[in-house]
């Protein structure tokens, strides 16, 4: 069976040409990942992405003094993972499961060369991937202005 349907049901995709969707889910597969396995870790060739069908992901970071520290929890229908468009290709974050997640899982390798092949592809994933890069960007400045702002102090 090919993935081509369920792709054109997913946010991400929606809208893209029939033969790009086809180029695409010739990369794909399905996986399941179980509670607290990691999908990937800090440093790890970036070889694929996510889209999450059902579960939750999360993206953590680690620090010496406060061990792993979530930056963003992904759940159905959520890319996960951009760290394959751009070298080194390395993973950047930790991607944890938080509880059992089914997932598309593309093969960023696969994906690269196919944009290359067709630029109009490569064109089209990479404005797809930037909306989300800028939606996100202005999330966790909306969480740091929340955390760090000014707060009025309170007297007695």
């Amino acid at each position: 069976m090919t993935l081509e349907p369920i792709l054109a049901e997913v946010e991400f995709f929606r809208g893209m040409k029939q033969e790009h969707l086809a180029l695409v889910a010739g990369c794909a597969q399905n996986v399941r990942y179980d509670r607290g396995e990691f999908a990937g870790r800090v440093g790890d060739p970036a070889d694929k992405f996510w889209v999450v069908r059902e579960g939750r992901m999360a993206l953590e970071l680690h620090t010496p003094n406060r061990g792993a520290i979530t930056i963003a929890t992904m759940t159905e229908g959520d890319v996960v993972g951009f760290s394959w468009l751009l070298p080194p290709y390395q993973l950047r974050f930790d991607v944890h499961v938080l509880q059992p997640t089914r997932a598309l899982m593309f093969d960023g390798a696969c994906l690269r060369g196919k944009c290359v092949a067709d630029p109009s592809l490569g064109l089209d994933l990479y404005q797809r991937v930037t909306r989300i890069i800028a939606e996100r960007l202005e999330a966790m400045s909306l969480q740091l202005l929340d955390v760090y702002g000014e707060h009025p102090i309170e007297t007695d």
